[in-house]
């Protein structure tokens, strides 16, 4: 039976076979076929140019296209692939003319080290020269001194008799410094002699590089002892390799300046210094710190580590991040002019956003809840005359504040409107206190003056106890009549606001970085977070890198106040801002920054410190101060509340509302406040805190209402801050402790005291004033003491049990667990009544 079994040999289908004879222990031998695959040889059909074609050929056969593809696309595919193609080509130009320049730079470099090194072995060379030339000098000097001295002594004419003699006259020799008695050798066989030594030692050193080879003769005698292996012979070549190109000198070592923040990880100071982090974790525990390279440690440690390792430190502080925010002084020629910018400010309901209305002919109003501005509105008015005009409408209620200052603090001009038939109000005191405190000029809008009962004098005159003085009355602050329902007023108001604006001589820069101040921000479910922007200084683009407050982000895109798309916006312009990464806060400032980096670095930063004060000032410093608290708190009572609100001014005006009800007993505390919609989350922390949730013009989502319903969270909606307000109040009220009452309602007289049995002690009493009443509270007095207060255990009169005995008759009382009684002593019988009290 052969090997194949009669069967064809496998193969690759074409190609040549041979056979391979394979050979195996003990003598066995094998015969196997085998086949070697021709080369595939491509070869180009005849009559076609390869890279050249006509046009139809260039676009490709139009059968094989993908279906769709039309000669235009095939011709813009093909373009783009040319075009990536010289791209490539250019880039390998590149490459080469880098590798190039590398290449030169890298044997300049050689070319020093060798430089150096050649000059570094002349020098070893002269000094050994010099050296060999010194030893020379002093050698023949020692050898004519031996030929005096041998000179002087009779020279030794006889070798000693026998061996012995000989050694010891060479011993003695030896002793006194000078050699035994021999022939003298000439000069010339002593430099042959040193020039065969010479020779040996070149020879040993020219062998020394072959010891580590092993020849059979040597392997058989096993002389020599142990010999340097193959791969240590390499080792050593290749260092001798290294050391002649010059590879082999240690780099000298770059002093850095190594940046130093208040905290440093080890692993990121090493990383500074370019030094080894066991290292510096080995010089650390020199320092007695045992610490690993993931641990911290405090600058003054890293300065020493780093002087130790030969570096500078740089100090640098965290708040070294908001330097890249730097304030441009922007030259005189780059100034131009800018649209002014005017607040709306006012006492609530004397017609602010109507008077806006009528102004940009729109009707804001008619969409607020309950008539009143509960949010701060931006818009820009373009004038017949071709003026824009940037105005702030700001609410006017109370609780609003903090929107009215944010709105003084941005403007140029602020217009306080008063209505005609009321009088100055609390927040028209208030808006007069943040003009001034903004240092703006101000115009007076005396409105509704088409009403029968308006006015005006009476406002002029009411504005004279605030240090208002009108131009009608003598001052220097514009004053105008306007009625929003009926037109009248309005082109001379702004002509006044124009005339103001030109006075300022407002200008800016259009073209540097865009800074400005967040007005309002909001969560939409659709767009993510939304900031409304208006731009105090150069130009915001879109997709330029920002940071606001605690946030950051890219300009997605930019929404002007008519609800329409722009690509930038200048000096004076509010937009509404997409692509924030959060909701900021209403009045943080927007700085346009060059890279992604430095925005978050400041972010993170911000939001640390944000975090840092207010764990600072929830946190007690002392424990005296925590217990003192604590106690504090024992008779507190709280009601908790979540807050969520549509905008973030919203938010901060419900919250600064809250802080304002409560008193020493009960307090309003906000565990939770946001923008947006109440998602599921908000209803875990209501259920886990037992406290309702507050929805200001926002409602839950779906799977929020069903968490509602199953936990038993209730969820409260408002779209009028009034009314919040009430019912927060009322519901704090209820945590209130009722007020007790006492109520006097008569006096009674001991004349005797009695024992009874299984009674007691009873009194024998005259009601001299009032009633006593079996249900009412009694004390006992003596002697105008107060010595027991308690209760009635019985009430008799003659041997009836009764439930009261008027004036001038006589009862029996006995006392609740109460005996020390005697006659004289007088008890006053009173009632109490509890009384439901209310926060003001």
């Amino acid at each position: 039976m052969s090997d194949s079994d009669g069967k064809k040999p496998l193969g690759l289908g074409s190609g040549r076979s041979g056979q391979v004879k394979q050979s195996f222990s003990h003598g066995r031998t094998k015969s196997v076929l085998v086949e070697t695959k021709r080369k595939r040889v491509v070869v180009p059909k005849p009559g076609t140019a390869p890279g050249k074609g006509t046009g139809t050929g260039a676009l490709g056969d139009p059968s094989k296209r993908p279906a769709g593809i039309t000669d235009a696309e095939m011709e813009r595919r093909l373009s783009a692939l040319r075009a990536a193609k010289a791209r490539e080509v250019e880039e390998s130009a590149q490459r080469l003319a880098d590798e190039k320049a590398r290449e030169e730079e890298r044997d300049r470099r050689r070319a020093e080290i060798e430089a150096k090194e050649r000059e570094e072995r002349e020098h070893q060379e002269a000094l050994r020269l010099k050296a060999e030339e010194d030893a020379r000098k002093v050698r023949e000097a020692e050898i004519r001194a031996q030929k005096k001295e041998d000179v002087r002594k009779p020279a030794a004419s006889d070798k000693p008799a026998d061996p012995a003699a000989a050694e010891a006259a060479a011993s003695r020799a030896a002793t006194k410094g000078v050699t035994a008695a021999a022939p003298r050798k000439t000069d010339r066989e002593r430099d042959a002699a040193a020039d065969r030594d010479a020779r040996g030692k070149s020879k040993g050193t020219e062998d020394s590089r072959r010891t580590g080879r092993l020849s059979l003769n040597e392997a058989l005698n096993g002389e020599g002892g142990r010999t340097r292996s193959l791969a240590a012979m390499k080792r050593k070549q290749d260092k001798a390799r290294q050391k002649a190109m010059g590879m082999g000198q240690r780099a000298e070592k770059m002093v850095r300046d190594v940046q130093l923040p208040e905290t440093i990880v080890v692993q990121e100071l090493a990383n500074r210094m370019a030094e080894r982090a066991a290292d510096v974790v080995k010089s650390l525990m020199k320092m007695g710190l045992m610490v690993s390279m993931n641990e911290a440690i405090d600058a003054d440690t890293a300065e020493l580590v780093i002087e130790e390792f030969g570096h500078k430190a740089v100090r640098v502080s965290d708040s070294d991040v908001e330097q890249v925010i730097h304030k441009v002084l922007d030259a005189d020629e780059d100034l131009i002019p800018r649209p002014p910018i005017v607040t709306i400010m006012g006492h609530v309901d004397h017609g602010k956003t109507s008077l806006l209305d009528a102004i940009r002919k729109t009707s804001v109003v008619s969409g607020e809840a309950g008539g009143i501005t509960q949010h701060i509105g931006a818009y820009q008015v373009t004038t017949d005359s071709g003026a824009v005009l940037t105005f702030l409408d700001t609410p006017g209620h109370a609780a609003f504040t903090s929107m009215r200052a944010r709105g003084a603090q941005v403007t140029d001009i602020v217009v306080l409107v008063v209505a005609a038939d009321d009088a100055v109000m609390p927040q028209t005191v208030e808006a007069i206190a943040h003009a001034r405190a903004a240092n703006v000029p101000m115009i007076v809008a005396i409105n509704k003056c088409d009403k029968p009962s308006a006015n005006p004098q009476k406002v002029r005159t009411g504005l004279l106890q605030h240090e208002v003085v009108v131009e009608q009355m003598g001052g220097d602050v514009l004053d105008v009549e306007v009625s929003a329902t009926t037109g009248k007023g309005l082109d001379l108001l702004l002509e006044s606001i124009a005339l103001q604006a030109e006075i300022l001589d407002l200008r800016a820069n259009p073209k540097r970085a865009a800074a400005g101040a967040v007005i309002e921000a909001k969560l939409d479910v659709g767009r993510g977070p939304v900031a409304t922007v208006l731009i105090e200084h150069g130009t915001l683009h879109k997709g330029d890198i920002f940071v606001v407050g605690a946030q950051w982000g890219k300009v997605r895109a930019l929404i002007n106040d008519k609800g329409e798309r722009v690509d930038e916006a200048g000096p004076s312009v509010p937009v509404e801002v997409l692509g924030l990464n959060g909701t900021p806060e209403a009045g943080d400032v927007l700085n346009v920054v060059e890279t992604e980096a430095q925005a978050r670095e400041i972010a993170d930063y911000r939001d640390q410190v944000t975090r840092d004060k207010r764990a600072a000032a929830g946190a007690a410093t002392t424990m005296e101060q925590l217990m003192a608290k604590a106690k504090a708190d024992k008779n507190v009572s709280e009601l908790p509340i979540l807050v969520k609100a549509d905008v973030q001014g919203s938010a901060e005006a419900i919250i600064q509302a809250m802080e304002k009800i409560g008193n020493e007993e009960v307090r309003v505390r906000v565990l939770h406040s946001g923008v947006g919609a109440i998602t599921e989350s908000d209803i875990g922390l209501a259920e886990a805190s037992g406290a309702p949730v507050i929805g200001f013009n926002v409602r839950a989502n779906a799977p929020a209402r069903a968490a509602a319903n199953q936990k038993g969270v209730e969820i409260r909606y408002y779209s009028v801050i009034y009314d919040l307000v009430d019912d927060v109040k009322a519901a704090a009220s209820g945590l209130l402790k009722n007020e007790i009452r006492e109520t006097f309602i008569g006096y009674a007289t001991i004349k005797e005291v009695f024992k009874v049995s299984n009674v007691g002690m009873v009194a024998g009493c005259l009601v001299t004033e009032g009633v006593a009443r079996r249900s009412a509270g009694v004390r006992l007095l003596r002697d105008n003491v107060v010595i027991h207060e308690g209760t009635l255990k019985t009430l008799k009169r003659f041997k009836d049990e009764v439930k009261e005995v008027i004036s001038g008759q006589e009862c029996g009382m006995a006392f609740e667990n109460y005996e020390d009684i005697r006659a004289g002593d007088v008890i006053e019988i009173f009632e109490r009544e509890e009384v439901e009290r209310r926060l003001l």
